[in-house]
């Protein structure tokens, strides 16, 4: 398959997009690129090949519930820079 300008406007028609002539050029040849690989992958003998569902042979993978010691409130709050109380201090993120 061939992806040309035609391709392009079509697409950026169908998601709303416009594009410039230099952004145009670079994305047909980035497209090309995506659609030349994927010919490539077609063929590939997959023949014997089991399907992959999981990336792993496992499934469901679960662990018991351990109970561990954790740091009471005291002592996490000595791992923050600032905290008052009950708290950890940061610095201002939103303004209203």
């Amino acid at each position: 398959m061939k992806i040309n300008e035609e391709t392009i406007l079509k697409l950026a028609s169908l998601s709303k997009l416009k594009f410039e002539k230099k952004e145009m050029d670079l994305i047909t040849n980035d497209m090309q690129k995506m659609i030349d690989f994927i010919q490539t992958l077609e063929e590939i003998n997959t023949d014997g090949v089991k399907p992959l569902i999981h990336m792993t042979e496992g499934y469901n993978n679960c662990r018991q519930d351990e109970v561990k010691e954790m740091l009471d409130q005291k002592e996490a709050l000595k791992n923050g820079p600032q905290s008052d109380s009950t708290y950890f201090k940061i610095p201002k993120v939103l303004d209203k």
